[in-house]
């Protein structure tokens, strides 16, 4: 408001008015402050891809909260805003960053491209929110799934929205246990808590489901250190397996498919994440029919809503490079916004009370979070690489010209798995 505008107003009204109505103009058009979130994770770096891949689909899921008219709470609706914080996916790189997470007073992080991050980001947030009651804090993980987090390492303040290493391997070890071809597998993984757990996972589960099948190698190699994945295609090939099981990720994982095509081998891979990150156009002709991955959806799942989802990403997102979409992270946001409307707050232990037994449903995917052990249970999909065809495979990814055709599906019911977990409560 003016000075002269003043000046006229307080000759008919008392400017004691006058500054009152001013300063009711001033606080309407101040915009509501974002609530916002904190990804901790790597963004440089070998697995610099994986983590730009997490923020992309964060970021259009916060975009679409935010279309609608953002997060209700008494005061008003609030957008929400994802913060980057790299870790350079380091434990103690990660911790430096947690520590200005909450130096911001930021009241969610979330995480999820390595299990000894989010082991080590839960006993910090344990630890913290016992410190400090009023600047608490809520951990949200995409994609962490070492089990343990869910069972002896629970904690009220993590919740996991992607299905754990024990819930994939037994979707895929139902597909194996049916495969009459499979005789000899070979175990290959990253050395760290991920990759010892997904071997202990598909030796157990083999030798429950499938007794004569001969685990034929068990090796783990460094995660993110080699660059030449051939002396472990040779070693694979030599032992005469005819399936892989491997929990890699990232370019670990590109580059072993690259070294097994280069090898000429003719094996099955049963993998976790086969469908993105390069993968598919490493794989080429040698994947068709043999290499499978394992997810809660994948873009080929079918019906129109579901096509309709990827082609929004897609059209967002069009650069080949940039297909990578994962139906957890769009879940986490979302069940994470409803959850704050429910509690009316972003204190951490009250949003954390209204997400436990939440649900999220569409016309294509159904989950509810368990209340438990704050383990979401999601459908899952097998799927098999196959070329790109219009009819049952009619998006590929990444440009590829190669997509996936579901195998087997496992509604949310055949997904659940048993907990130890004692979850101490606030």
């Amino acid at each position: 408001m003016s000075k002269v505008a003043t000046t006229v107003l307080c000759a008919a009204l008392s400017c004691a008015s006058v500054a009152g109505a001013a300063a009711t103009m001033v606080k309407a058009a101040a915009p509501a402050l974002p609530i916002r979130i904190a990804m901790i994770d790597g963004l440089s770096g070998s697995f610099t891809n994986a983590g730009e891949a997490v923020v992309r689909n964060l970021q259009l899921a916060i975009e679409g909260v935010n279309a609608r008219g953002g997060v209700k709470l008494p005061d008003g609706k609030h957008p929400l805003m994802l913060a980057t914080f790299d870790n350079k996916q380091g434990v103690e790189d990660s911790l430096t960053e947690f520590k200005r997470v909450t130096d911001q007073h930021i009241p969610f992080v979330v995480q999820g491209n390595s299990s000894a991050v989010a082991l080590a980001l839960v006993d910090a947030i344990n630890k913290h929110n016992q410190r400090a009651p009023d600047n608490r804090v809520l951990f949200l993980n995409y994609a962490a799934v070492d089990p343990s987090l869910t069972n002896d390492k629970c904690s009220y303040w993590h919740f996991r929205f992607d299905a754990d290493a024990d819930m994939r391997m037994n979707a895929l070890t139902e597909v194996i246990k049916d495969d009459s071809q499979a005789k000899r597998v070979y175990l290959i993984g990253q050395d760290y808590t991920f990759g010892r757990q997904v071997a202990r996972s598909a030796r157990s589960m083999l030798a429950a489901k499938r007794p004569d099948i001969a685990i034929v190698g068990d090796e783990l190699h460094p995660i993110g250190k080699i660059k030449d994945f051939s002396p472990y295609a040779a070693k694979i090939k030599a032992s005469g397996a005819d399936t892989v099981i491997t929990g890699n990720w990232g370019n670990d994982l590109t580059l072993l498919i690259k070294a097994a095509r280069d090898a000429g081998m003719n094996t099955k891979f049963y993998t976790f994440y086969a469908n993105a990150l390069g993968a598919p156009a490493a794989i080429g002709d040698a994947g068709i029919g043999r290499v499978r991955a394992v997810a809660e959806w994948h873009p080929n799942a079918g019906g129109a809503d579901s096509d309709a989802f990827y082609s929004r990403f897609r059209q967002r997102y069009p650069e080949p490079k940039d297909d990578y979409v994962h139906m957890r992270m769009h879940v986490l946001i979302n069940m994470l916004a409803a959850a704050i409307e429910k509690a009316g707050s972003t204190e951490a232990a009250a949003v954390a009370k209204a997400l436990e037994g939440a649900q999220f449903s569409n016309s294509f995917y159904r989950a509810a979070m368990r209340a438990t052990d704050h383990q979401l249970i999601p459908p899952l999909y097998v799927s098999v690489m196959q070329k790109r065809d219009g009819g049952s495979v009619r998006f590929d990814n990444e440009g590829s010209g190669y997509g996936f055709k579901t195998e087997r599906y496992f509604d949310a019911a055949l997904t659940a798995l048993p907990t130890s977990c004692k979850m101490q409560r606030p």
